[in-house]
This record gives C-alpha cells, sequence and structure tokens, in this order.
C-alpha cells in the first residue's frame, strides 16, 4: 500500500498548493490514503469547518493535529464527525482521539499523531504514550503503523526512530515547517525528521517576516501573521508499506510555485 503524508498546511495558500496538486499526485502515485497536518489551516492557527473541508473535498483523507489543536473552538465539535485527529498525548479528559484506524484492502492501518516535549505546551510523555499505544494496537493485530510526531527538537524525533525503528511502518515529523533531508529506512521504518509546510516559503515559516524579524529585534513577542501572497511550495512524503507492515520505500515529493510536482529526494538507505 502507499500512503501520502503532507507536512503542516498553512494557512490560504497552503490550502490552494494542495488543492491544485493532491488529485494528480495521488492518481500518479497510486496513493492509497493521504494524511495532511492541518494545525495550521485556518489562517495559520487551528481548523475549522470551512478550511477542513477545503482539504477533504481536494483529497485528503485524514487531518492531524499539534499545538495549535485548539486554536478555533470549532475543533471540539469537528472531532466527533469529521476524520481529524489530535496527539494522543494531550492529558486525559482532552476531547477527540489520537488514533485512527484506516481500512484499506484487507489491511487495517493506524495512524498515530503524537506530539513532542520540547516548547509545545502540556502533554504527557511522548515515549510513554505510545509505548502504550502500540502495545494495544500489537492487541488488536494491527501491524501497519504510521506516526505524525509533531516536534520542535530533531534530537527527541531522532531519540524516537532510534525507540521504535523495526516496530513501526513509518515516522514522519512535522511542526518546525522546515523539511530535512534525513530521509531514510531504519530497520524497516521509514522515518524523516520534517515533511516540510505547504504554503508560502518567500517569509518566514509561512508568516509575515515582519513580526519575527521586530520580535528578535526588540524581544517583544506579538503574534505571527500568517501570508497568502508570495513564492509557494508543496512538500509530501509518499510511504511504500510492505504486507508485513515494514516500509520498502519512500521519498519526498516537491511543488514550488505553478511548478509540476516531482520527486526531490528517495531515502538514502538506512540500518
Amino acid at each position: 500500500m502507499r500512503l501520502l503524508f503532507i507536512g503542516d498546511v498553512v494557512g490560504k495558500a497552503g490550502r490552494e498548493a494542495v488543492k491544485i496538486r493532491l488529485k494528480r499526485v495521488k492518481r500518479d502515485h497510486n496513493i492509497d490514503f493521504c494524511v495532511a497536518n492541518g494545525e495550521n489551516i485556518a489562517h495559520g492557527f487551528g481548523i475549522t469547518a470551512k478550511t477542513a473541508d477545503e482539504l477533504f473535498n481536494a483529497g485528503v483523507d485524514l487531518l492531524t493535529g499539534g499545538n495549535h489543536t485548539w486554536d478555533k473552538k470549532e475543533i471540539f465539535a469537528l472531532l466527533d464527525v469529521k476524520p481529524i485527529i489530535r496527539p494522543i498525548n494531550f492529558p486525559s479528559g482532552a476531547p477527540g482521539k489520537g488514533i485512527w484506524i484506516a481500512q484499506i484492502g484487507e489491511k487495517r492501518v493506524a495512524i498515530v499523531n503524537l506530539m513532542g516535549f520540547h516548547n509545545m505546551g502540556v502533554v504527557d510523555n511522548p515515549f510513554h504514550a505510545i509505548l502504550n499505544a502500540l502495545e494495544t494496537l500489537k492487541n488488536d493485530s494491527i501491524a501497519h503503523i504510521a506516526i505524525d510526531f509533531h516536534c520542535e527538537t530533531t534530537a527527541e524525533k531522532n531519540a524516537l526512530l532510534k525507540l521504535l525503528e523495526g516496530k513501526v511502518s513509518v515516522i514522519v515529523g512535522t511542526h518546525t515547517h522546515v523539511g530535512t533531508d534525513d530521509l531514510l529506512i531504519a530497520s524497516g521504518t521509514g522515518y524523516v525528521s520534517d515533511i516540510g509546510l505547504s504554503g508560502v516559503r518567500s517569509e518566514v515559516i509561512g508568516m509575515d517576516g515582519a513580526e519575527p524579524i521586530r520580535r528578535y529585534l526588540t524581544g517583544i513577542k506579538q503574534s505571527f501573521e500568517p501570508i497568502d501572497r508570495g513564492c509557494s511550495i508543496f512538500q509530501a512524503i509518499v510511504v511504500e508499506i510492505d504486507d508485513c507492515g515494514l516500509c520498502a520505500d519512500c521519498y519526498k515529493i516537491k511543488a514550488f510555485d505553478d511548478g509540476e510536482p516531482f520527486i526531490s529526494q528517495r531515502h538514502g538507505g538506512g540500518w
């Protein structure tokens, strides 16, 4: 089977990048299921019904969240009626769920949303949370497991790979909005530290550059403002998973501005 993971979709520009390209990418690469990180789709912060439906109508099958999951209050109702999940390690009592089970042919695939420790707000230990989740999935005989690890630091993402290599199908990093070039397969587990954003690439992580510059010059913190104009990018990862739940191939797809999608990187081996 083939899964497609789209990195953080930021604002209107990110949604447009997905709408323009996704159906063709799914067709050309024989994609069975598409996951997009959606916590920035509503003007850069959170998810609304309108913005979620734009991506579902474009061909996204599931939205994952992160530290901006709760930014729009609509999300509380949406979690019960839309294919949207939030990090599994939010404290108990948080609405919604952190695992989505998709039926693809004769196989069940678990998509797990997980959030890191550093600079990410109040969450339970992600390493304990994922080990507990994997035990439950193992008891349910689910071997095809994909993780969106929404996390600030590459060290934490690397550590999760070392903990889980050979035990899950793929770990894709999101959150930093900057794509990394460490795509690999480790003992049958596909991995990349960050897919990178879909949205405007000519400013600062999809946001208007004026406020970040002001913050770094003065130390005064104000909200970032998403930007919908400028050079754009679409970034995604294709992951091929075999019948045993191991990653057989993975590669990155990019598209710049009005250009055609192209394969920009294949996994660089592994260990």
